[in-house]
Order: C-alpha cells, then sequence, then structure tokens
C-alpha cells in the first residue's frame, strides 16, 4: 500500500516539477528582437540615398529638361514639395500608412508620432530582427517625398507654386497613403493580402505618380506654343548629371526596402544595377536604328526608365530576369514617350506618365513573371505566373483607378482655391523672374 501510494504521489508531483524545470526554457524562447548595428547603418545611408535622388537627382534631371527661363521654379518645386510632404508624413503620413486600421487605410494613433520614441522597435522582413522605429519612419518618409516630387515634371513651366504644394498635399493624403498602406502594411493591407508583390515602389510610387501627373498634364492644358515653338532642354549636362545620381540614389530605395543588411538587400543591388545598365542600352539601340544616332538624353532617360522598371521587381527576381525587366521597361518606355504621348495629346512636360507610368506597369507586371523559379526568382514552389500576373494587373488597376480618381478632384479643388496656372504673361516671361524674383542665368 505504501508503494502504491508513493507511486501516486510520483505520479501528482512529477508533471509540476517538470513544468517548473521546463519553466526557464519556455521563458527563454520569447527572445527580445535583435536589433543589428549593421542593418541600422545600413538603412540611414539608405535614407540619405534617397535624399540624394530627390535633391538634388530629382532636381536637376528635371531641371536640365526645362527652359533655362523656368529652372529655378523646377528645382524649387522639387524641393519644397518633398520639404511639405516630409512634415506631413511625421504629423499623420506614417500614422495612415503604418498603423493598425483597415484593409484600405491605417489610423490616427500614431498622429504627430505620438508614442514613437528612440526605444520602440519596427519590425523587418526576418522573425525577430527589428529596426529602431525612427529609422523606419525617416526611411519611409523620403518615400513620399520622392513621389510627390516626382509629379511636378508633368505640368512643368505653367502652374501656379501655391497650386502645386496644394495638390501635393491632398494628393498625399487621399492617394499616396491608402496605396502604400494597402500594397505595404502586412498583414492587413488588401493588396498585401492578395499576394501582390511590389518590392520598393512600382506601384506606390511610380504608377501613383505617374497617372497623377498625366491628369495634371490634361487638366493644366498645354505650354504656350507647344507643338508649334521649340521647348528644347535648355541644360542636358544637368539631367546626365541628374540621371547618374538618381542611379546612384536608387540603390538606397531598392535595396535599402529590403530592411536589412543582408543577401536580401545584395539582390536587390544587383538587379539595380543589371536592370539599368540593359535599359540604357536598349534605348540608345532604338534611337541608333530609327534615328541613326544615340543621344545622351536618351541614355539618361534609358536609365530612369530601367531604375523605374526593376523598382517592383529588384527583390525577388533573378539578375537575368532583372536584365530583361529593364531592357523590356526601356524599349515601352521609349513608345510612351513618343507614340504614346502622341496618341494621348497630353503636354506631359517632363514625359512623368511615360517613363514613370508605363516603367512602373511593365515592371510590376514582369514582376509576377520573372519571380518564378524557373525563371530564376525566388518564388515559393507552386508558384504560377498566371495567378501572380492576376494579383499584379489588379495592384496596377487599383493604383491607376484610385490615384486617377483623387488626381481629378484635387486638381479641381485647386482650381477653385487658386487656380491652376500662371498668367499667359507670366508663362510668356518665365516662372523664375515671375514665381519667384530670381534668375538662373544672368543675361
Amino acid at each position: 500500500m505504501k508503494e502504491f501510494k508513493l507511486f501516486r504521489g510520483i505520479r501528482t508531483w512529477l508533471p509540476l516539477l517538470v513544468l517548473g524545470l521546463a519553466a526557464p526554457m519556455l521563458h527563454a524562447e520569447v527572445v527580445a528582437p535583435v536589433v543589428d548595428k549593421g542593418d541600422v547603418a545600413w538603412m540611414l545611408t539608405s535614407t540619405l540615398l534617397v535624399l540624394l535622388m530627390t535633391v538634388p537627382g530629382l532636381a536637376l534631371f528635371y531641371g536640365g529638361l526645362v527652359r533655362s527661363k523656368n529652372v529655378l521654379s523646377v528645382l524649387m518645386q522639387v524641393m519644397t514639395v518633398f520639404s511639405l510632404l516630409l512634415l506631413l508624413w511625421a504629423a499623420y503620413g506614417y500614422s495612415l500608412a503604418f498603423n493598425g486600421g483597415g484593409p484600405f487605410i491605417g489610423n490616427l494613433d500614431k498622429v504627430f508620432l505620438r508614442g514613437v520614441t528612440k526605444d520602440t522597435l519596427a519590425a523587418t522582413f526576418s522573425a525577430g530582427i527589428s529596426l529602431p522605429e525612427y529609422v523606419f519612419v525617416a526611411f519611409q518618409a523620403t518615400f513620399a517625398g520622392i513621389t510627390g516630387a516626382l509629379i511636378v515634371g508633368s505640368f512643368a513651366e505653367r502652374m501656379r507654386f501655391r497650386a502645386v504644394l496644394l495638390f501635393a498635399a491632398l494628393w498625399f493624403t487621399f492617394a499616396y497613403l491608402p496605396i502604400a498602406h494597402m500594397v505595404w502594411y502586412g498583414p492587413d493591407g488588401y493588396l498585401f493580402a492578395k499576394g501582390a508583390l511590389d518590392f520598393a515602389g512600382g506601384t506606390v510610387v511610380h504608377i501613383n505618380a505617374g497617372i497623377a501627373g498625366l491628369v495634371g498634364a490634361y487638366l493644366a492644358g498645354p505650354r504656350l506654343g507647344f507643338g508649334r515653338e521649340s521647348m528644347k532642354p535648355h541644360n542636358v549636362t544637368f539631367t546626365m548629371v541628374g540621371a547618374a545620381l538618381l542611379w546612384v540614389g536608387w540603390f538606397g530605395f531598392n535595396a535599402g526596402s529590403n530592411l536589412e543588411a543582408n543577401s536580401g538587400a545584395a539582390l536587390a543591388f544587383i538587379n539595380t544595377l543589371l536592370a539599368t545598365a540593359a535599359a540604357v542600352l536598349a534605348w540608345l539601340a532604338v534611337e541608333a536604328l530609327v534615328r541613326g544616332h544615340a543621344s545622351m538624353l536618351g541614355g539618361a532617360s534609358g536609365a530612369v526608365a530601367g531604375l523605374v522598371g526593376i523598382t517592383p521587381a529588384c527583390g525577388t527576381v533573378g539578375p537575368m530576369g532583372a536584365i530583361a525587366v529593364g531592357a523590356v521597361a526601356s524599349l515601352c518606355c521609349v513608345w510612351g514617350v513618343t507614340g504614346l504621348k502622341k496618341l494621348l495629346r497630353a503636354d506631359d512636360a517632363l514625359d512623368v506618365f511615360g517613363v514613370h507610368g508605363i516603367g512602373g506597369i511593365v515592371g510590376a507586371l514582369l514582376t509576377g513573371v520573372f519571380t518564378a523559379p524557373a525563371l530564376g526568382g525566388t518564388g515559393a514552389a507552386g508558384f504560377s505566373i498566371g495567378h501572380q500576373l492576376g494579383v499584379q494587373a489588379l495592384g496596377v488597376g487599383i493604383t491607376l483607378v484610385w490615384s486617377g480618381l483623387v488626381s481629378v478632384l484635387a486638381y479641381f479643388v485647386v482650381k477653385a482655391v487658386f487656380g491652376l496656372r500662371v498668367s499667359p504673361e507670366a508663362e510668356r516671361e518665365g516662372l523664375d523672374i515671375t514665381s519667384h524674383g530670381e534668375s538662373a542665368y544672368d543675361v
């Protein structure tokens, strides 16, 4: 009987003893998130590189493409729109894009960065690896800023400065933030949940800005003398330098979107390098065949087309797929700034839709093709090109429709408040003098 009682006692207390011994091990499995100094350094560098893309990269690229009497106006619009959207991002943009909410927009719990401190963390793509939240906020702020700045090229040389700023604020609030939330906020964002692939912003940045620019070109109307007077770029050297800075800065844009300094960043890096090189050569080859010569402006445009095309795909396709994406995007953008532009009959002054819109669409769709493992991509086993193409097309369609609708309404609001265009007299004299009281060059 004593032996039975002893056995029963052991049977009763043994599980408690095992749990007691295992408790430290179970507790040890809940590991605190790791913040790696290398990741932090890379992401801070990437943020600076995206700033380099915008000011001075995009500013010089656009500035060289306009006439000399309007160069300062374009530089001003790029820098000021970028600055405005950085502040709006901190005020409410980050919260609406990346904090809670539903499938289409976030909430205002982090308005004015409430609750964000040097000790709060943001997740990366690896379990247990985090970044200081301030780093993520700053990195994404530069994306919002450059997207708004891209749009100004479409209505360059004729828009009121105050109209540009009001439009940028409205469009950022009602177009950029919902698309960013839908595509990038996991797991709840509508397109994220559908499985849409957009590593660094094909839909969020380029298609989004491209369609807003096209709508602006239509509603602002053509520049005075468009189609009758020469409107050649006044300084192709500026444009070349701007394109080079864009290419350098784009490594932060694409490889930085990996959020960690690891092999994923290396893949995005090499893809950005190769796709752009292929796009430059593809654009120049078309020029040489059609016009009999290859131009510096064509080379710079090809570089930007390749960068745009590879943006959504850079983290999921292989290097050979990246070359194909860059070349195809470049060829399509050549058509976008020549044949399509004539069909649309819109004075998209600096080809925002022809390059960013078309390049973004092509890149987004080809992401669904070259992510396939059989084509060197990183897709999982059982990856279906047909299914993924459908999801990618859905993302493209939603971005075009939503951003286009918001843009129409925003331009009409701006027109009612300030008017869209400067006076014909001011446009003829040039926006540098009439809008800003300065001249880029002493005559």
